[in-house]
C-alpha cells in the first residue's frame, strides 16, 4: 500500500469521523427522512441525493429542497453532477457551508446521463474531469471527493484513479462496476478493481457494490482495504443493513413515516420507499389489494393504513402464533428468510436474463426478425410501425370544425378566439416563435421568457466577473 496522505486522511478522521458505514447518494431516495432512518440504525455518513448543478444555481426552491438538513444530519456530502467547471463551482460555493465535503458524481450511468454527457460518461474526457476537480479543490473551502466506476480493465481503473487524485480529489468512492453494468446487465462489482485503486493511491477510498448484509460490507472492507463501504440498494430494502439485523419490514415503515411527518418528502418518494421496504410481500397475491392503493394513492393517511394492515396480518407469524409455510416444508432446506422481513434484492445474473430472454424468443419463433416494407425492402422497426399506422389511418384528419367557426388565417384549423394575431394555436406559436413575439390570448410568452433568460445570462456574468476581480490576485 502506498505511504497514505495525512492531510486528506485527517479529513477522513476529524471532519468525517472514520466512517465505515456509507448511505450512498440515490435520486429521489436518499432525502433527509431516509438519512435520518439509515443514521439511527448503523449508518455513519450520508450523501445527498445527486443534484444537477446548473438547475441548483438558477432554481432557488430545488436549492433549498437539495440542502434540507438537521444537525443529527452530520456528517453530510453533497453530490453534483455536471460537466461545466465554472457551474460545478458556483454550485459547490452555494452549497458547502451546508455540508462537509462536495462530491462530483461521475458514476452515473443511466441515459439521462448519456444525454447531459455527466456521469460515468465524462470517464472518456479525462482533460475535462481535471479541469472539473482542480477548479473545485482549488476554490472551495471543503474538500471535494468523487465517486466512479471502473473500467474494465484494473490498470487504467488505476490510472484513472490516479488522475483524480493527482487533480485535488480527497477521496474516492469506486463502485465496482462498468457503466455497462446496469438493470438486468448488473452482475457482480468487482473488488479486485477496488483493492488495486486502494493500494495506488493516498487518498481514503470507499468500496461500493456487492453490499447486502452487515457481513457483506465488513467482509469488503477486509478484503479489499478500503476505509469505508457504501450501500444503495442494500440500504433501500433494509434500512437496518448496517446494524446487522433484518427487522419486520413495518418497523422501518413506521419509523420512516413518522421522519416524513417532520420532515415532508414527496409521496413519490414515500411510495417507492415503502414498495421496496415490503417488496416480498407486495408480490403476494392476498395483498394485491394493497399493493393498488400503494401505487394509486399519495395521502399520508393511505401510506399509514397499508402499513397498519400489513402489519396487522403478520404480525401473528412474526410472533409465532401462526405457522408460516415455506418452500424448506416441501424439502428446501435452504435457509429463506419469511417475506415480511426486510431483505435484499436478489438480481439473476446477466447469464440468466439473457437465456431467458432467448428462449423466450425461441418459443415465439422469432429469434431475429426482418421487418420488410410493401415492396420487400428491409426496415428498421420503429419505421415497420409507422408504416402500419399509417395504413390503418391512410387518410390526415381534418379538424372538425363546426360550421359558422372562424378559420386561422393560414390554415384550416379553428381560429383562436383570444388569439392577438387571428392565428390558431399551432400558427400563433410558429409565429411568436419565428418573429420573437408574445401572446396573451394563447399564453404564447416567447418574448418575454428570452429576455428573461437574457437578463439571467447577463446577470450570471456580471457575478463571475466580479468573483474573479475579488478573489484573483
Amino acid at each position: 500500500m502506498t505511504e497514505c496522505n495525512n492531510e486528506k486522511f485527517n479529513f477522513w478522521k476529524e471532519v468525517l469521523g472514520s466512517p465505515r458505514y456509507i448511505v450512498a447518494p440515490m435520486v429521489d431516495a436518499s432525502e433527509l427522512p431516509w438519512r435520518l432512518l439509515s443514521r439511527r440504525h448503523g449508518a455513519q455518513l450520508c450523501y445527498t441525493p445527486m443534484l444537477h448543478s446548473s438547475v441548483f444555481c438558477r432554481d432557488p426552491k430545488y436549492r433549498k429542497e437539495g440542502l434540507a438538513s438537521t444537525d443529527e444530519d452530520r456528517p453530510l456530502i453533497v453530490q453534483f453532477c455536471g460537466n461545466d467547471p465554472t457551474i460545478l463551482l458556483e454550485a459547490a460555493n452555494l452549497a458547502q457551508s451546508h455540508c462537509d465535503a462536495i462530491d462530483i458524481n461521475i458514476g452515473c450511468p443511466q441515459a439521462i446521463a448519456k444525454r447531459g454527457h455527466y456521469g460515468a460518461y465524462l470517464q472518456d474526457d479525462w482533460d475535462l474531469l481535471k479541469e472539473i476537480v482542480s477548479t473545485l479543490s482549488e476554490n472551495c473551502r471543503v474538500p471535494i471527493t468523487c465517486k466512479l466506476r471502473i473500467f474494465p480493465e484494473i490498470k487504467k481503473t488505476v490510472e484513472y484513479a490516479q488522475m483524480l487524485e493527482a487533480a485535488g480529489a480527497s477521496l474516492l468512492t469506486v463502485h465496482g462496476r462498468t457503466r455497462e453494468q446496469k438493470g438486468p446487465l448488473t452482475g457482480l462489482a468487482s473488488w479486485k478493481h477496488i483493492k488495486a485503486v486502494r493500494e495506488a493511491v493516498k487518498i481514503p477510498v470507499f468500496a461500493n457494490g456487492n453490499i447486502q448484509c452487515r457481513q457483506d460490507a465488513d467482509r469488503c472492507i477486509e478484503e479489499t482495504l478500503v476505509n469505508g463501504v457504501m450501500s444503495a440498494e442494500g440500504n433501500l430494502y433494509n434500512p437496518f443493513l448496517f446494524e446487522g439485523c433484518n427487522p419486520p419490514c413495518w418497523e422501518p415503515a413506521l419509523e420512516y413515516l413518522e421522519l416524513v411527518q417532520r420532515y415532508p418528502a414527496p409521496s413519490s418518494y414515500i411510495r417507492g420507499h415503502l414498495f421496496k421496504l415490503f417488496h416480498q410481500i407486495l408480490c403476494l397475491p392476498e395483498n394485491a389489494e394493497e399493493r393498488v392503493h400503494l401505487a394509486v394513492h399519495s395521502s399520508m393517511e393511505t401510506f399509514k393504513s397499508v402499513v397498519d394492515r400489513l402489519r396487522e396480518r403478520y404480525l401473528p407469524y412474526h410472533e409465532g402464533k401462526l405457522v408460516w409455510r415455506t418452500e424448506c416444508d416441501d424439502g428446501d432446506y435452504n435457509l429463506k428468510l419469511p417475506p415480511w422481513l426486510c431483505q435484499s434484492y436478489v438480481r439473476s445474473s446477466p447469464e440468466e436474463h439473457i437465456n431467458k430472454i432467448q428462449a423466450k424468443q425461441e418459443a415465439m419463433g422469432n429469434v431475429k426478425r426482418d421487418f420488410l416494407d410493401v415492396e420487400g425492402n428491409q426496415v428498421s422497426r420503429k419505421r415497420m410501425k409507422k408504416l402500419k399506422r399509417i395504413a390503418r389511418r391512410p387518410n390526415p384528419i381534418v379538424p372538425n370544425v363546426r360550421k359558422g367557426s372562424k378559420l386561422c388565417n393560414t390554415c384550416p384549423n379553428p381560429l383562436g378566439t383570444k388569439c392577438v394575431f387571428t392565428l390558431c394555436r399551432q400558427c400563433c406559436r410558429q409565429k411568436c416563435y419565428q418573429e420573437n413575439l408574445d401572446c396573451a390570448g394563447h399564453r404564447n410568452l416567447t418574448k418575454t421568457r428570452r429576455r428573461v433568460a437574457q437578463e439571467f445570462a447577463k446577470k450570471r456574468n456580471e457575478m463571475e466577473d466580479d468573483y474573479l476581480t475579488t478573489n484573483l490576485p
